[in-house]
C-alpha cells in the first residue's frame, strides 16, 4: 500500500508510465503484427509532421467518429499526442465506451 502511494506522489511530479503506455520501441514491434496508429492532435499539428502509418483523429472528434472508423473493439488501437495528455484522455475514452486494446505512446 505504500509503494502504490509512493509512487502516486511520485508521478504527480512528474509523468510516469501507466498500464498500456508504451515506447516507440513497442510501437515498431506492435506494428509488425498489424496495429492502428491514431495521431489525436489538430488536422493542423498532422499537417505539419506525423507518424509513418498514422491517420488523423483528433482528441475533440475522437468519440464521434471512432466507431465508424475502428468497428471492432479488440483492434489493437496505439494513440499518440505531443506530450501525452491528449492521447491518455483519449485512451481512457475509448476504454469506457468498449474498446479493450488501446495503449499511449509515451515519446
Amino acid at each position: 500500500m505504500i509503494h502504490k502511494w509512493l509512487t502516486t506522489i511520485k508521478c504527480g511530479f512528474k509523468r510516469c508510465l501507466e498500464p498500456n503506455d508504451i515506447n516507440e520501441t513497442q510501437l515498431e514491434e506492435m506494428q509488425k503484427q498489424g496495429v492502428t496508429l491514431i495521431d489525436v492532435r489538430s488536422p493542423q499539428e498532422y499537417k505539419e509532421g506525423h507518424l509513418d502509418s498514422a491517420i488523423c483523429i483528433p482528441s475533440y472528434e475522437i468519440l464521434q467518429t471512432i466507431e465508424a472508423k475502428i468497428p471492432n473493439k479488440e483492434e489493437k488501437i496505439v494513440l499518440y499526442c505531443d506530450s501525452g495528455s491528449r492521447s491518455k484522455k483519449a485512451q481512457k475514452d475509448l476504454e469506457k465506451i468498449g474498446y479493450t486494446n488501446v495503449y499511449n505512446l509515451y515519446r
